[in-house]
């Protein structure tokens, strides 16, 4: 009975040696009497109890890895205070086990080093201009590298650039005075367009006023063209109308009468201007002018006939 009950324990104790559950996106590594054997996949596995072991166990997971911050002298000879991220995966466990007795201070010493060599090729301005290079640069630097330790490399990402106070206010100094630099630029341009558009605008007035005043004399001469045009016409048909009724019966006396009552109106115009009565010297000069004007008519109808 106790024979059998220490062999019931045994072979629980076997059993459980012998069964292995691995997590989803992790490798075990297995050695058999101290040499590497096989990698254990996810899922369920078996060891061979007091032969086997696992030695070593890996996350497959894509690792965030904190570089520590560092100081970093640029071309220019400026010290940079520089930290950054790396993300990593590890791709071959075996590797990983036994290529470097710990990837994790490796890859991030290398990091280190690599990021010190890309910015002491940089001078301080670029070092803010290029992260992207600089990130690419470290990237392939630590892959190439990274093979022979089972790890891939992703991607580095630079936190921060931390330049020393002094550099600090020099640039700050610097972007004020580009900035009231170009705020001058703008406000000379402003100025300059204005001129320019007060300029421009006076002149297409000028032209507007002369052009407004040379249409309003053509239409006052047209204007005017018209009024004597009509004054002639009118006076033109005034004539013909006067020289028509002389030749009537009755109308050489009607211009008679009318002639006399002419005289006699401007002759009564005369004597009312000012004070003073202005008579003419001989009142039969009156009958004499009616008859020389009835003698100018009375030739103009004869030689009419």
């Amino acid at each position: 009975m106790e024979v059998s009950l220490v062999i019931l324990v045994l072979a629980v104790v076997f059993i459980s040696q012998s069964i292995r559950i691995v997590p989803q996106q992790s490798a075990w590594v297995v050695e058999r009497l101290g040499k590497f054997d096989r990698n254990m996949q996810a899922g369920l596995n078996f060891l061979v109890p007091f032969v086997e072991r696992v030695a070593y166990k890996h996350s497959l997971k894509e690792i965030p890895l904190d570089v520590p911050s560092q100081v970093c002298i640029t071309k220019d000879n400026t010290q940079l205070q520089v930290d950054g991220i790396l993300y990593f995966q590890v791709t071959d466990p075996m590797r990983a086990s036994y290529g470097s007795s710990d990837y994790i201070s490796a890859v991030t010493q290398l990091a280190q080093t690599t990021l010190r060599s890309v910015i002491g090729k940089l001078e301080l301005d670029k070092t803010f201009e290029e992260r992207e290079m600089i990130n690419a640069a470290i990237v392939n630097a630590l892959d190439e590298a990274a093979l022979n330790w089972g790890v891939k490399v992703l991607r580095y990402e630079i936190k921060d650039l931390t330049p020393p106070k002094e550099i600090l206010l020099a640039m700050q100094a610097q972007i004020t005075a580009e900035r009231e630099k170009r705020a001058l630029i703008a406000a000379s341009e402003g100025r300059k367009q204005e001129q320019i558009n007060i300029a421009t605008g006076e002149r297409e007035s000028s032209i507007a006023r002369s052009e407004g005043e040379r249409i309003a004399a053509i239409n006052k001469a047209q204007g005017n063209a018209v009024a004597i045009t009509e004054i002639a016409n009118a006076t033109a048909d005034a004539l013909r109308k006067v020289a028509s009724a002389v030749n009537e019966p009755g109308g050489l006396q009607a211009v008679n009468l009318k002639v006399a009552e002419q005289y006699i109106d401007a002759f009564s115009k005369i004597a009312k201007e000012g004070n003073t009565l202005i008579l003419p010297g001989d009142l039969s000069n009156m009958g004499s002018m009616v008859a020389t004007a009835m003698q100018v008519i009375q030739h103009g109808k004869t030689e009419s006939r």
